[in-house]
């Protein structure tokens, strides 16, 4: 699956272009406000739907046995749409991620929560990628404007709308916690004393005729015998898991939205979890967000482009996709929980 189809370009005698309404191929662009070609493989209402918005032009509706094929024979579309990509079938969803590495298209997924995960692993990290889930009109236009950016097209502030806000406010979120944290990993302790060392006595006067027992340059370990480290891992798991819990009983008494921050929601999340020892799957961290799936799934995308996230596969599992704290991310938590609890 992640390997690209050995494709050649058909020859034109045997399969003759198709043109648009304005005797342009479907691949051509007028320009750089052109509208995103759209394959689409769903209800012909959301086709519509994106039509209306000014900033797709549906190519075709197929099914999704035929779009491997379909792309490797003549349409060269910007946008491959999958609604409900759960009910598709393992080895069309490969052939159809084969032919959108090939054809460099970028990849709209739709599927329900619970499936997320199975699809996610299913779908190559190469390919640029946008996920909904559960979503609505304006979830669709956001990922059609994310999807349609990634193309590198080029966007003025004359045609600018509610999604692209969306999106810039995102990308303005994540650039301050990526300044946030390369601040906080610049930053270095003072040299001190190691942890579980004591320092040695120094002999005083006459002392040599006494009979005195060794001084001890270490502790004894804490009576659970786990090596200190993991104790205050464990302790500093729990603290953060409180630090979550106090925010979403904020929730309760005043409105969420006015505190909404999915970003330090899931920094939170995964640190506790990189302490626990314990992985995380990509629905679980949507639902410790708590944010709408699909906003919390572009928020991931984003930090992950932004090398605050990894992307893991389950080694025991090959349907299921682990995110996790990237090393630099982790080193940054880890001085900053430190620096609180001085």
């Amino acid at each position: 699956m992640d390997q690209m189809l050995d494709w050649n370009p058909p020859v034109a005698a045997a399969s003759p272009p198709r043109f648009d309404r304005n005797g342009s191929p479907p691949w051509i662009a007028a320009g750089d406000d052109a509208p995103a070609a759209v394959l689409l493989v769903g209800p012909r209402a959301i086709g519509a739907e994106l039509t209306r918005s000014g900033r797709a032009r549906v190519i075709d509706h197929i099914p999704a046995t035929r779009i491997a094929a379909h792309l490797r024979r003549m349409t060269l579309p910007d946008i491959v749409w999958l609604i409900d990509a759960e009910t598709i079938e393992g080895e069309t969803l490969a052939e159809i991620c084969d032919a959108a590495i090939a054809m460099e298209c970028a990849l709209v997924c739709e599927t329900a929560l619970g499936t997320l995960d199975r699809v996610a692993a299913l779908i190559p990290a190469s390919i640029r990628t946008e996920w909904l889930v559960d979503a609505d009109s304006a979830d669709r236009l956001v990922a059609l404007a994310a999807a349609s950016r990634s193309q590198g097209g080029a966007v003025h502030d004359t045609a600018r709308d509610e999604a692209m806000e969306r999106i810039d406010r995102l990308q303005d979120e994540v650039a301050r916690i990526a300044r946030l944290l390369g601040d906080l990993s610049g930053q270095r302790g003072l040299a001190g004393t190691p942890p579980g060392f004591a320092p040695r006595e120094e002999d005083h006067g006459d002392g040599g005729a006494q009979v005195r027992s060794p001084t001890r340059d270490y502790v004894a370990g804490p009576r659970s015998f786990e090596p200190e480290e993991r104790t205050v891992h464990r302790q500093r798991a729990k603290a953060v898991r409180r630090m979550l819990r106090q925010r979403r009983m904020r929730e309760q008494y005043l409105p969420a939205d006015l505190f909404a921050d999915p970003a330090w929601d899931m920094l939170l999340d995964l640190y506790a979890a990189r302490l626990e020892r314990q992985p995380v799957s990509v629905s679980s961290l949507c639902i410790a967000a708590a944010v709408p799936a699909t906003t919390a799934l572009r928020w991931i995308k984003t930090m992950t482009d932004a090398g605050l996230f990894l992307r893991e596969a389950d080694p025991h599992d090959g349907r299921r996709i682990f995110i996790g704290l990237a090393e630099a991310a982790f080193d940054a938590l880890a001085r900053y929980f430190e620096a609180l609890e001085e």
